[in-house]
C-alpha cells in the first residue's frame, strides 16, 4: 500500500495541501476543495501528516511564486491520469506564465479539434493545482470557466500572474 505524506501550506488564496513521498509530489490542492478520504479510497493509500524533502522544496517554490520571485516549478511529480488526461496536462503545462489559452486550442494541439469538452473534463481532474496551470485556461469567448478551487481563486491567480508578467516585461 502506498503511503503519502500530507503537508499543509498557507497562501494568499487559502490553505493548500500536498501529498508527497520522498521521491515526488502526488497532489497539490486547495484544502477546502479536496476530500482526502476520496483520494485515500481511489488511490488505495495511507495518508499520514508530516513533511518530506519534496514538500519542503514545494513550499519554497510556492513561496517564490506567491512572492513574485519565480514562476518555475521544478519539484518532481507523479501523474496518474489516463493517457489523454496526461497529454492534456502536459499541453496545459506549456501555457506560458502570464498568458491564457482556451480548451479549444489545447484540443487542437492534441490533434483532437472536437475534444474541447474532454479537455475541460481532464482539466477538472488536474491533481496539481498551480503547478499544472489549469487556471490559465478560459473559454473560447475569453470568459472564465469552472475552477476546482473556485472562480475567485482563478481570477486571483490570473491577475497575480498578469501583473507580474507586465511588471517584468517593463524591465
Amino acid at each position: 500500500m502506498k503511503i503519502w505524506i500530507e503537508t499543509y501550506f498557507n497562501s494568499p488564496i487559502g490553505q493548500l495541501v500536498c501529498l508527497s513521498d520522498e521521491a515526488a509530489l502526488f497532489r497539490l490542492d486547495f484544502a477546502d476543495a479536496v476530500a482526502l478520504e476520496t483520494v485515500r479510497a481511489d488511490e488505495n493509500c495511507q495518508i499520514k501528516a508530516g513533511q518530506t524533502q519534496i514538500s519542503r522544496q514545494l513550499e519554497k517554490e510556492l513561496t517564490a511564486y506567491f512572492d513574485g520571485e519565480s514562476f518555475d516549478f521544478t519539484v518532481p511529480y507523479y501523474l496518474t491520469g489516463t493517457p489523454f488526461q496526461n497529454a492534456v496536462w502536459q499541453a496545459v503545462s506549456q501555457i506560458p506564465f502570464g498568458n491564457r489559452s482556451t480548451y479549444q486550442y489545447i484540443a487542437k494541439r492534441l490533434n483532437k479539434p472536437k475534444a474541447s469538452r474532454a479537455v475541460g473534463s481532464a482539466n477538472a481532474k488536474n491533481q496539481l493545482a498551480i503547478i499544472i496551470p489549469c487556471h490559465r485556461l478560459v473559454r473560447a469567448d475569453g470568459k472564465l470557466a469552472n475552477y476546482a478551487g473556485g472562480l475567485w481563486r482563478k481570477e486571483w491567480l490570473l491577475a497575480h500572474e498578469e501583473a507580474l508578467f507586465m511588471k517584468n516585461e517593463g524591465k
